[in-house]
């Protein structure tokens, strides 16, 4: 929207009071930029097999927190717990996964692999590349389940965990199995991408899917057509289609890994336990949260552990900011 002058449009002027009010209510004094003024620039770094796109924020020799997003979302499901953990005094970093955004593949030649092990050894590559020894990791989707491979696998380098809907790291043979045909309906798309004509249906109708799945799965979540124009924007990438559906056929054992991460997958296939500190998270209205609040999962986590539900759908970060940043903040503190 256009401003005449000096004077804000109301909209510019509702989304800073917002952004003041929800500091306020986290114990900031003094912000009053909207999340959109306050996020970004992106950085680019070479690490392993990528170069990365990534926001950071925050004091460089503050302890570094690493948010990861999921699909089908980007950095901006951070944009506003961004500036409240820097302001805190955190050094935040946000990066564009593989397939997302402005992150690519250093060589043409690199198979577009996207089996759950590359995306941890992604996030170790970048860890090493921008000299963070031990984040803090905190996500939701995708993001969780990276989170939760690095802590199970890699303890040595992860702090503390926040992650959404708590143990994700994926079973192959496990999957086989049918659930419900409630939830197997509500994955209807991993079966889509599993088809030749989901493939092309992804990459006709990227944005339309997207929005679909957005209000699927946050079904109290009113968000505006700015909001999903700028996360939308990160699926131009070139490897976008080509990464989301090999993620959800390896899961369902139609894609072959990579010999290289078996090693790694036959350990995560054992179903680790995750011993560093961690908080779980579930969203209350979010289709995929398992019964039990957190009881289902519980037995994954074997250090200090504390289970939180939020009362908002699958995006919890963007949905609630002001309750993600504190989970993050809590567990640092564990």
């Amino acid at each position: 929207m256009e401003t005449h002058g000096s004077i804000p449009s109301r909209r510019q002027f509702l989304g800073t009071a917002a952004a003041a009010a929800v500091a306020g209510r986290f114990g900031m004094k003094g912000h009053t930029q909207t999340p959109s003024e306050s996020f970004g620039p992106v950085k680019q770094i070479n690490a392993g097999e990528l170069n990365v796109g990534y926001v950071e924020a925050g004091p460089a020799n503050g302890q570094p927190v690493i948010l990861m997003h999921g699909w089908p979302y980007d950095i901006h499901s951070y944009e506003a717990v961004t500036p409240l953990l820097a302001a805190k005094g955190y050094r935040v970093v946000v990066p564009y996964l593989r397939g997302h955004g402005s992150t690519r593949f250093r060589s043409d030649k690199t198979p577009r692999n996207a089996q759950q092990s590359a995306f941890a050894v992604d996030i170790i590559a970048l860890m090493d590349a921008l000299g963070t020894e031990r984040p803090i990791l905190a996500g939701y989707d995708w993001g969780s389940r990276t989170g939760d491979i690095i802590a199970a696998l890699w303890p040595e380098r992860c702090k503390a965990l926040v992650s959404v809907t708590g143990y994700l790291i994926a079973n192959v043979e496990a999957n086989k199995m049918p659930s419900p045909p409630k939830s197997e309906w509500a994955w209807w798309y991993q079966y889509y991408f599993a088809t030749e004509r989901g493939v092309r249906g992804l990459d006709r109708y990227r944005r339309d899917l997207a929005e679909l799945v957005w209000k699927f799965n946050s079904p109290t979540w009113r968000f505006d057509n700015a909001t999903f124009d700028r996360t939308a924007a990160a699926f131009d990438n070139p490897d976008y289609v080509g990464i989301v559906t090999d993620n959800y056929r390896w899961r369902l054992g139609l894609a072959q890994g990579e010999p290289r991460y078996d090693d790694l997958e036959k350990r995560l296939a054992a179903a680790p336990v995750i011993k560093v500190p961690t908080i779980t998270v579930d969203g209350k209205h979010d289709p995929f949260t398992p019964p039990g609040n957190g009881s289902a999962y519980r037995d994954r986590f074997g250090g200090t552990y504390e289970h939180r539900t939020l009362d908002v759908g699958h995006n919890v970060p963007q949905e609630d900011p002001r309750g993600f940043a504190a989970a993050v903040v809590a567990v640092d503190g564990f």
